[in-house]
């Protein structure tokens, strides 16, 4: 896990306690959370500028920043990339929460606006955004024409299955996981975060550095809700069926709509509800 967790000391309550020892000083582990500065331009002597900083738990920050890049429809593949390294910041000692971003030539580079704010939280990805217009952004994929199918007893094992696969999350309890699925319920990769967005975004940057996108015929299972900016992040993958073991949003409802996705929510155990985009689920 390396920076992903970290050890503190805590008191332990526990009311029922059979030794009577109702409180007790003990260590326990933590998920990580600190800033990371994606600095994005074209190359050539100086610093490239900053474009965003996200809270997130240090690991796959590459893909972090990729991925960030891609869903927000500032880079359209692994082209436009020419590299993407950590770079030193300005703590002691230096945590490495900085990821430079070279755009390859013809790449325009993105305009900063203070109207759009690219800061974001572990628990909001779109807070300071101008409007909703802003973050509607659309896909170079259509995903309206996928025509995969997946069936429903297979969407019911996936919970458990991204369970199994968190190891950041069995040692903290405190971490989101995105999953990517084939349609007939294999693993693919993982990525664990603190923010829900952040752990997307890695996985979209994975996809897009290992030159995998559009994710057709593909299933994203997310452990929490379905928030508008994980369907937009789905939808800009090319994903066409997301699934989340909580609730939608009516907002991302709208989207996978528009966009013709499957959006399910409340998958849990052998129940589930599909939200928009049912052909794509077999009952029988």
């Amino acid at each position: 896990m390396g920076r992903a967790a970290d050890r503190r000391g805590v008191l332990r309550i526990d009311l029922d306690a059979a030794d009577g020892r109702t409180s007790v000083r003990r260590p326990d582990t933590l998920a990580v959370e600190e800033p990371l500065e994606i600095r994005v331009g074209p190359a050539g002597p100086g610093r490239r500028r900053p474009l965003a900083v996200t809270m997130r738990t240090p690991g796959d920050d590459l893909d972090l920043a990729i991925g960030f890049l891609m869903t927000e429809g500032l880079i359209r593949s692994t082209d436009d990339v020419h590299t993407a390294q950590l770079c030193a910041g300005a703590e002691t000692p230096n945590t490495y929460n900085v990821v430079d971003v070279v755009l390859a030539p013809g790449v325009p580079e993105p305009a900063t606006d203070p109207a759009r704010n690219f800061y974001t939280t572990s628990s909001c990805g779109v807070c300071g955004k101008a409007s909703i217009d802003a973050v509607r952004t659309r896909s170079l994929f259509p995903v309206a024409g996928d025509p995969v199918t997946v069936p429903a007893k297979v969407l019911a094992e996936l919970p458990d299955r991204l369970r199994a696969a968190q190891r950041g999350f069995e040692r903290t309890g405190g971490l989101h996981a995105a999953g990517l699925f084939t349609a007939d319920g294999s693993l693919v990769v993982l990525r664990e975060d603190v923010g829900r967005h952040n752990a997307v975004d890695k996985v979209v940057g994975w996809a897009v550095r290992e030159r995998r996108l559009p994710l057709a015929g593909h299933v994203l299972m997310v452990s929490g809700r379905a928030s508008f900016e994980l369907t937009q992040k789905a939808w800009m993958a090319g994903v066409p069926l997301l699934a989340a073991v909580s609730a939608p949003s009516t907002l991302a409802t709208d989207l996978a709509e528009e966009a013709g996705m499957t959006l399910v929510g409340f998958l849990r155990g052998r129940t589930m509800n599909v939200y928009a985009g049912p052909q794509r689920v077999l009952v029988s």
